[in-house]
């Protein structure tokens, strides 16, 4: 009986329920007991509503409302929808996004059924699927109206048809005369081109297919195909873009398929000189929000800004004069920002290497394993342990936690990719290699590196930015629940049957 019951529970189509359940039951207990507001939140906000009521994408300025390319329309237009449909309602948009999250859930379910062996789909894929509707991460920015969510559906939507192609490329190599699937590339294409209008930086998951696919077919009989992948994506990147980048002709008459890089209004001066002099030494999370997001509106103080922005007494003289000038009006000049850019340069010609090398390793290890607590009424902070364990318990344990789940996740991932190659390399051994998932997988892997490459570069290094790689993550994660090579060998032994009695033939 307890047999029977153990087995109904584990059933796929009960742990599926059950991991539904689980899922929504925690995304819609982050959303509505953490509701919370961003600053870019509002921009999208007036963007869907000045398009839904005043039919014109933009922002109003001192001269009323204008036209504006500040932020692609993918995410307003999801917001215009639901004004449309159901007006403009807070907890509509927490839920709409519950669902689309959820929907990503699947698609990493998807993800690790595609990876897998055939004989072991469907463990990996419920692996997978666990992993994801238990990821508090995506899940809390479920809350409030950002692009997170959007998102990282549709990476992780690209992602289904681009791994497909990837392992169409592997059994053509091994069996002859195998076509792999055109529409494969297109369609990946064309999801990226969307998750484009949503995020600008989504086109690196195709250059990190690109890479993967250069590096495979770099000899010249491969050429052709190398070029047929990259043009049929770059068809489906394009044709969602090209509607925005007409509107960008006709109205800016300049060529934008995606948006400006400093998203700024159009009397508001970029301080590039700032940004560059932050280049130089800002890797924490807090420290965006006490120099570069204050520049142009708030108060800079000398005092916010650690000590690793200066070498010498003399430098930090320099900076807390120009900010002295900058304070006094609270508006970025050139001639200030110049001073900032002056003293990057110099700089970056005496420590080079922690200019391009240590500066941006140090932000990738903050956008990856800082606790991402900041959409929660928590302060994220661990240091001194004694006092933040004393100060509050609550706090340091669920920063502390939530920590923790970053080196799991990252572990994980780590672990599922040796156990693939382990697992190749010996079916390859007893020529069974019929499973052969090297290049879908190094497509998960290039796109995780490149993704965090290009954020250890941007100006305002946020942890939410590498949320999209999440998708590429669990799917690696999930592999860790393939067999060992030990676990197939006692499966495969059947139970000893007990010898049947001899009958007494006395």
């Amino acid at each position: 009986m307890m047999g029977r019951t153990l087995r109904k529970i584990t059933a796929p189509s009960v742990q599926v329920a059950l991991a539904t359940a689980l899922g929504l039951g925690l995304r819609i207990f982050l959303a509505l007991r953490f509701p919370t507001s961003a600053g870019d939140s509002a921009i999208y906000e007036e963007l869907a509503r000045n398009w839904v009521e005043e039919h014109v994408y933009g922002i109003y300025f001192a001269n009323g409302l204008l036209p504006s390319d500040m932020r692609p329309p993918g995410y307003p237009t999801f917001l215009a929808l639901l004004y449309l449909v159901f007006r403009r309602d807070g907890v509509v948009i927490v839920l709409a996004q519950v669902l689309l999250d959820m929907g990503t859930c699947y698609l990493i379910a998807w993800l690790g059924w595609r990876l897998a062996p055939t004989r072991y789909r469907l463990r990996i894929s419920l692996a997978a699927l666990w992993l994801a509707v238990t990821c508090p991460f995506v899940a809390n920015y479920a809350a409030v109206p950002l692009t997170e969510v959007l998102a990282t559906l549709l990476t992780a939507a690209a992602l289904v048809p681009l791994v497909t192609a990837f392992l169409s490329i592997e059994r053509a190599e091994a069996e002859s005369g195998l076509i792999i699937e055109r529409m494969h590339w297109v369609l990946g294409g064309l999801l990226v081109g969307l998750g484009t209008l949503v995020r600008p930086e989504t086109p690196l998951l195709l250059i990190a297919a690109g890479g993967v696919l250069l590096i495979r077919w770099r000899k010249p009989k491969d050429w052709g195909k190398l070029a047929r992948a990259g043009g049929l994506m770059a068809a489906g990147l394009l044709l969602p873009l090209m509607p925005w980048a007409a509107r960008n002709w006709v109205r800016f008459h300049e060529v934008q398929f995606l948006a400006p890089r400093f998203a700024a209004s159009p009397d508001e001066y970029t301080p590039r000189g700032l940004y560059a002099w932050t280049g130089t030494w800002l890797v924490r999370y807090r420290d965006v929000y006490l120099v570069p997001w204050k520049a142009g509106s708030e108060r800079i103080d000398i005092g916010d800004i650690p000590a690793a922005a200066f070498d010498s007494p003399e430098e930090r003289a320099q900076v807390a004069a120009l900010l002295e000038r900058y304070n006094q009006t609270q508006r970025m000049t050139a001639d200030v920002d110049n001073g900032f850019a002056a003293l990057a340069r110099e700089r970056t010609l005496r420590h080079p290497l922690r200019t391009y090398l240590r500066v941006p390793l140090a932000r990738i290890a903050t956008i990856w394993f800082t606790p991402r607590v900041e959409l929660l009424p928590i302060s994220g902070r661990l240091w001194p342990l004694r006092q933040h364990w004393l100060s509050d318990p609550v706090d340091f344990s669920v920063t502390l936690f939530f920590g923790a789940l970053n080196f799991f996740y990252v572990g994980l991932a780590v672990a599922g990719f040796f156990r693939v190659k382990a697992e190749v390399q010996r079916e390859t051994q007893r020529n069974a290699a019929v499973w052969t998932p090297h290049a879908a997988v190094e497509l998960l892997v290039a796109f995780i590196v490149v993704r965090t490459v290009f954020l250890s570069t941007v100006e305002t290094p946020e942890p939410r930015y590498v949320l999209e790689c999440y998708p590429a993550l669990l799917a690696l994660g999930a592999l860790v629940w393939l067999p060992s090579r030990g676990a197939r060998r006692r499966s495969a032994i059947p139970a000893a049957i007990p010898a049947r009695p001899v009958p007494d033939e006395s």
